[in-house]
């Protein structure tokens, strides 16, 4: 389960982009399969600048992503092949 606590200071999340303090309003979960079981999940706080930015980053390594709001909590991220294989929607997008 993820257990980040995503705010610097009570009720403002900021984005994790390096240089940017940006108020995050979605969270990039994801993990390294090579290091990390599948029920150990990552977070990256957001913005709306920076979110695609953010997940095609950690895509274009083959880490399983899923984008979710600031406040949904992901408790685990399957192997991108393994959802892939088994038709899942795992990846998740802004629309």
């Amino acid at each position: 389960m993820a257990t980040f606590d995503l705010r610097t200071d009570p009720g403002a999340p900021v984005c994790s982009r390096a240089g940017c303090s940006n108020r995050a309003s979605w969270r990039v979960n994801w993990r390294n399969p090579r290091i990390h079981a599948v029920d150990r999940v990552k977070i990256w706080a957001a913005c709306d600048d920076h979110c695609a930015f953010l997940a095609d980053y950690l895509r274009s390594r083959a880490f399983p992503v899923t984008v979710t709001g600031i406040d949904e909590d992901v408790e685990r991220l399957e192997d991108v092949a393994d959802s892939l294989t088994s038709g899942g929607a795992e990846g998740g997008s802004l629309g």
